[in-house]
């Protein structure tokens, strides 16, 4: 049986503390294997589970439990936010936003939403902020279309004493949240969710980013930010969410998601390696980003499961050939003690970094004028040519 065939009941009892204790070699990376090169003194301060299979809902569970198990990040009776990276969800309709991996897969979801109640969540609240003030979440199906939220959310309510519910949340729950920020800003206007959120999980899709070279666990949390305040609405059609926020630099728009998530940090990051974009993301098509479907570059889908939201991206980014120092976001939320991202001290378990590493086309063009240019991705994607005096923006009620 090869690493990528782990079977659930293999995997479950290879967790993390028991693979340690078996020190199986080839079940593990930087975690004092004899080939990890890792030394009896580098202390480990973060774990990272890898999954590989082809089944989403059975590998999201098993990465789910090679961390510890939703037990150890939901108590009874508490109140779970699932942010999904859902970026072009409000266009659904029409565009394979999870068949081209500009969005996290609902199996994830699905998966995730019932391990939470299953530990005892009162409530599981799944949202995103999009690029609309409301969706439709019928279009929400799972990629082989046999189900979608809506049905899923149904199911597990009728199943379960919490409850799932679907939110658009800029119209659910506002942006009127304040958090303290080291943008120019001096504060920053979120989703009141985090008001009412015991536990959060991240749910992004492996994209690189033209403004913030990759799009993960961290850069989830663009979709938080409040539209009445820092959006921009492109030709009366649809919102950037961010566009308020300087774009000018990595380092300038990784501030404001880094203040985010230090506001009320992930209990849990969950990374959807399955249909992902490389290039000039986070939408794919024409010159811009591309589609991966990462089965043809490893042979197999793959999740990361982490409760440490650094660790989790980190490793993402070795798994998408980025070296870390030069990523800006990672760099600069290790400095803010957000995580942990050096390769020695995260445990991998379940899949060795060596056999998971694949290439992935970085961002070659900067967003600066990308994404403020007529032929933006972004303004293409959506269908919405930008024209001068046409974007304005929707200043919060006072």
């Amino acid at each position: 049986m090869g690493k990528s065939d782990i079977s659930r009941r293999t995997f479950v009892k290879l967790g993390a503390g028991s693979v340690a204790a078996l020190g199986s070699g080839n079940l593990l990376s930087g975690c004092g294997s004899s080939d990890s090169g890792v030394g009896p003194d580098v202390q480990i301060n973060a774990t990272v589970a890898a999954v590989r299979g082809n089944d989403l809902d059975s590998m999201t569970r098993d990465a789910i439990e090679a961390v510890g198990g939703m037990g150890s990040v939901v108590n009874e009776d508490e109140t779970v936010f699932i942010k999904p990276n859902f970026v072009s969800f409000n266009l659904a309709d029409w565009r394979e936003c999870f068949h081209n991996g500009e969005c996290a897969k609902p199996e994830i979801l699905i998966a995730t939403a019932e391990e939470c109640l299953k530990a005892g969540a009162q409530e599981v609240i799944i949202g995103d902020g999009s690029q609309k003030i409301t969706y439709d979440w019928q279009y929400s199906y799972t990629l082989d279309g046999s189900t979608n939220l809506i049905e899923a959310a149904a199911r597990l309510n009728g199943a379960y004493d919490g409850n799932v519910s679907l939110s658009c949340l800029e119209a659910d729950y506002p942006g009127d949240y304040e958090i303290p920020s080291l943008t120019s800003h001096g504060r920053l206007l979120i989703s009141n969710i985090y008001a009412i959120a015991d536990k959060i999980i991240s749910i992004p899709v492996a994209k690189t980013h033209t403004s913030s070279q990759l799009t993960l666990g961290l850069k989830n949390f663009v979709g938080v930010l409040s539209i009445a305040e820092y959006g921009v609405l492109i030709n009366n059609s649809y919102w950037d969410r961010g566009g308020g926020i300087d774009h000018s630099t990595p380092q300038a728009i990784a501030q404001a998601f880094l203040d985010v998530v230090a506001a009320k940090k992930p209990d849990l990051t969950i990374t959807d390696f399955s249909i992902g974009v490389e290039g000039n993301g986070p939408t794919a098509g024409a010159s811009y980003g591309r589609t991966v479907n990462v089965r043809d570059r490893l042979g197999s889908w793959l999740i990361l499961a982490s409760k440490d939201i650094m660790a989790a991206d980190a490793t993402a980014a070795r798994v998408m050939s980025h070296n870390v120092p030069e990523v800006a976001q990672l760099t600069m939320g290790y400095a803010m003690g957000l995580g942990e991202i050096n390769e020695e001290s995260i445990e991998l378990v379940g899949e060795s970094l060596s056999d998971i590493q694949m290439p992935w086309q970085p961002v070659t063009r900067s967003n600066a004028t990308l994404m403020r240019s007529s032929s933006s991705p972004i303004a293409e994607q959506f269908g919405c040519i930008m024209k001068t005096g046409r974007q304005k923006r929707l200043h919060r009620r006072s």
